[in-house]
């Protein structure tokens, strides 16, 4: 039944869950973690180390850092310049160890869509300087190593008519990066982590995988450079926020002798059962849906702020 149980998330940490919930070890992966106790942020990194792991995962071999940061979505200056901080060491750890110097950072998703605008919304924001040194040479930013940051933000299918991959390939093509960083938005299984988590991973992206519209990867293999993807989640399936509700009833009528019965079959069910279940409970009018929180204007434009100051800091720092 597990290999059925096909979640709606892009969070390799809630694949990992999945199988640790079903009890099943996944050969292959490993997972780390660590926890910043006065910042209240949890970093848990997930290792797909081989082929086998990858292939249960739905995953490429790679590494998938996860910050969790409960007040992510809280106007907190000084509690969102340390996740900036946190998010530009981790990025620059996955960054190839090799010399880079020009990078392309490629915001995806749909600026007419608030959940999906959060890449559009970073790259708004970035400090770029790829046209300066170009025109001037890199000591007109002011700094004796830079690097030359150039970005693009190439719309959706639906806008273009073209695969995103499609126009990456062409920019990269033409302007030779170094390597290519990818933000979009993301679904997640836990509602609880809509817009309080940030997973960095050095395998690329799938652009719209996590809502069923499956586009081209943006990979290495497929733009033939180093991508890392930077994402955070903005909806949820429908589905998991019924099947969190359902939890939470089973545990309430578990007092009730009447109702004691009907609560004890449906808790012995698999996660991937009741996954199943309630998806068809639910078809057609809510299946497919997905939900994102009422003040997701304003939360997605701070954290887009947030992640492009990781950046901006990063790109500041010496070239690599």
């Amino acid at each position: 039944m597990v290999e059925k149980y096909n979640i709606r998330t892009d969070l390799a940490l809630e694949e990992k869950e999945r199988f640790e919930s079903d009890h099943v070890e996944v050969q292959g992966v490993i997972l780390t973690e660590e926890y910043d106790e006065e910042n209240e942020i949890r970093i848990t990194t997930v290792r797909i180390e081989t082929e086998n792991g990858a292939k249960v995962m739905g995953k490429p071999v790679g590494s998938y850092i996860t910050i969790e940061a409960p007040e992510m979505a809280v106007p907190d200056e000084g509690y969102h310049e340390e996740i900036s901080q946190q998010l530009r060491k981790f990025i620059g750890e996955l960054l190839p160890k090799r010399k880079m110097e020009k990078i392309l950072v490629v915001g995806l998703g749909n600026r007419q869509v608030t959940p999906d605008a959060l890449g559009p919304y970073v790259v708004d924001n970035l400090h770029i300087t790829r046209h300066i040194i170009e025109e001037y040479g890199k000591y007109a930013t002011g700094e004796d190593e830079v690097w030359s940051v150039s970005a693009i933000v190439p719309g959706v299918m639906g806008q273009t008519g073209m695969e995103t991959v499609e126009v990456i390939r062409g920019v990269v093509a033409e302007t030779k990066p170094d390597i290519l960083l990818v933000i979009d938005a993301l679904a997640a299984r836990n509602s609880k982590r809509l817009n309080r988590t940030i997973q960095i991973a050095d395998t690329g992206i799938n652009p719209g995988s996590g809502v069923g519209n499956h586009r081209n990867a943006i990979t290495e293999k497929t733009v033939g450079i180093p991508v890392i993807a930077i994402g955070v989640p903005t909806v949820v399936d429908a589905a998991t926020i019924v099947g969190d509700t359902m939890d939470n009833l089973l545990s309430a009528v578990e007092v009730s002798e009447s109702l004691k019965g009907m609560a004890s079959v449906i808790k012995g069910y698999s996660p991937a059962e009741k996954y199943e279940l309630i998806k068809e409970l639910i078809a057609p009018h809510l299946n497919g849906m997905f939900v994102t929180p009422k003040d997701i204007d304003e939360t997605v434009r701070r954290i887009s702020y947030t992640i492009s100051e990781a950046l901006n800091m990063l790109f500041a720092a010496s070239a690599t």
